[in-house]
């Protein structure tokens, strides 16, 4: 069996999957490849499937799958599996750092202190007392809930597909979850129903001026319409690692506008969680190989 690492994963990987068979990163061999191992650069795409003549397993290290096409990934009959579980802690805390940073003028105070600036009259705000808004609310989105708990947090939380949540508040529509949140932190896969789900219309129901943080897709927000947000004063703050595409056009409207902070991609990106990633994975081929994957 070959097994192709088409991403960059932990270096310790190769050697965790060497007992299946032969591992290679060499993406010219990805005809022969019977199991790939993606994550977010690899497009498999209807085209890239078809070099794939011996695809069976297609493992995406990370949550989610939109880089994929599932569909016809089926259709050939090959099994689609992620690791949604290993990249919780990671993410979340990201998300967590994102939050943190707006209210304390991290970014601001920091920028100063370089330019020889001293910003001592710079107000704070707590987290404490605030209210969170979480749209979605699957592995990472709890983990986000947890440490807010421990901030002194009131925790809401929107999911159009769960009916139980012990870490958060369920409100029965999107309006309402967002309308009085000082913080929303979104957690969407992208689906035709997320797709630019943050809108103006959305944005039309706010009460506050809330901090948007976005770890989840990229766009499930509507970029023109956060800009203009921004610029009312509607949303005080929005904090992003996701984009349309990694790494966004020149043009994407939100490089460029005030009031923003930019991460590029990198919330599944810490030394443990590219550990758990490729523990998952050995574990799902280990499945595989014993005939007890759908």
């Amino acid at each position: 069996m070959v097994i192709l690492i088409s991403d960059a994963f932990d270096a310790s990987l190769p050697k965790l999957l060497e007992e299946f068979g032969e591992v290679t990163d060499d993406k010219g061999r990805v005809g022969e490849a019977d199991v790939i191992l993606v994550r977010s650069k690899t497009k498999c795409t209807k085209e890239y499937l078809d070099g794939a003549k011996n695809l069976k397993l297609l493992i995406r290290g990370g949550v989610g799958v939109d880089n994929i096409d599932v569909e016809y990934a089926k259709s050939r009959g090959v099994i689609v599996k992620n690791t949604p579980k290993a990249s919780a802690i990671a993410v979340a805390e990201l998300a967590f750092a994102l939050m943190l940073s707006v209210p304390n003028n991290l970014i601001e105070v920091h920028n100063g202190m370089k330019s020889g600036q001293w910003l001592k009259a710079m107000k704070r705000s707590e987290l404490y007392g605030k209210t969170l808004a979480l749209l979605g609310v699957g592995n990472i989105a709890s983990e986000v809930a947890k440490r807010a708990q421990a901030f002194g947090m009131k925790v809401v939380a929107y999911d159009k597909y769960v009916t139980t949540c012990p870490v958060a508040t369920l409100l029965p529509t999107l309006e309402e979850a967002v309308c009085k949140a000082d913080y929303i932190s979104i957690h969407l896969p992208l689906t035709d129903e997320t797709r630019a789900l943050f809108s103006a219309d959305l944005i039309d129901k706010l009460e506050r001026q809330p901090v948007v943080i976005n770890t989840g897709r990229g766009p499930c927000v509507d970029p023109e319409a956060m800009v203009e947000a921004l610029k009312s004063g509607k949303i005080r703050w929005y904090a992003t690692d996701v984009y349309p595409s990694d790494p966004p056009s020149a043009d994407y409207p939100l490089l460029n506008c005030e009031r923003v902070t930019l991460t590029p991609h990198i919330g599944a990106n810490s030394n443990e969680n590219l550990l758990r990633i490729g523990e998952e994975a050995q574990a799902i081929i280990a499945k595989f190989v014993k005939g007890e994957l759908q």
